[in-house]
């Protein structure tokens, strides 16, 4: 079963033509990865997917169901979640009152009706799943890099998504850190979500991934698992610099 898929998906910025009749798929229930050099249209890719921008042309598919035109709310509540490459929180919110406003709808007053026990014992139990629940009660303007990521990653996980796209989750984190959500993915994974990872940290990439994409010039050059992709040629010349 495919859990996301594109078909010729097309994005320009002016005369810069971003992603080129990208047609991809990636599986469900699985860590996918979808990598390349900078400037390769991953992060487009994932704007356009979750429809914080609009494609020029093409499809979009998530379970088998059209969502190209569809709202971002619209699509997080068809179980796609997102993260960011810089951390979107409320820096003067703590920590649980960020998880818990990552559930309010858009013009609604963000902590309004989300202090009922069970929400807040739910935002309680990602914090502590992902490890930061002694740091539930720290605005997040003091959580270092790699806790923000993580507090980002726990209000995602609120709305209970079935997949998860991930936008360079190991930038600016320490080793330790990165132990950490490597794990958290791969447990998440075994729990039943299926992962889509823009990343430029190779070992991460190869280590957790099951099925790895590679974008070149907005369009896929490869793909396959990991024991593939690191000895491809194409890979090796568009993005490891062979």
């Amino acid at each position: 079963m495919l859990s996301l898929e594109t078909f010729e998906l097309t994005k320009a910025f002016g005369g810069n033509l971003v992603l080129d009749k990208t047609t991809v798929s990636f599986q469900h229930g699985k860590v996918n990865a979808l990598i390349g050099p900078n400037g390769s249209g991953k992060t487009t890719f994932f704007n356009c997917v979750t429809g914080l921008i609009r494609p020029d042309s093409g499809r979009i598919s998530y379970a088998g169901a059209d969502i190209t035109r569809r709202s971002p709310h619209a699509i997080a509540r068809a179980g796609l979640g997102r993260t960011f490459q810089l951390c979107r929180v409320f820096p003067r919110m703590t920590a649980l009152d960020n998880v818990l406003a990552a559930t309010r709808p858009r013009g609604a007053n963000l902590l309004r009706g989300a202090r009922g026990r069970a929400e807040i014992d739910r935002a309680r139990g990602w914090l502590t799943k992902l490890g930061i629940e002694h740091l539930m009660q720290t605005e997040a303007r003091n959580l270092s890099w790699g806790q923000q990521k993580l507090l980002e990653l726990a209000g995602v996980l609120m709305s209970e998504p079935e997949t998860v796209l991930l936008d360079e989750p190991a930038g600016g984190v320490n080793p330790a850190l990165l132990d950490r959500i490597g794990g958290l993915v791969r447990d998440l994974n075994a729990e039943g979500r299926t992962f889509v990872i823009v990343e430029h940290n190779m070992d991460l990439v190869m280590s957790i991934s099951d099925h790895i994409v590679v974008f070149d010039r907005g369009r896929p050059i490869a793909e396959g698992p990991p024991s593939l992709i690191r000895t491809d040629e194409r890979v090796l010349g568009a993005y490891l610099g062979a």
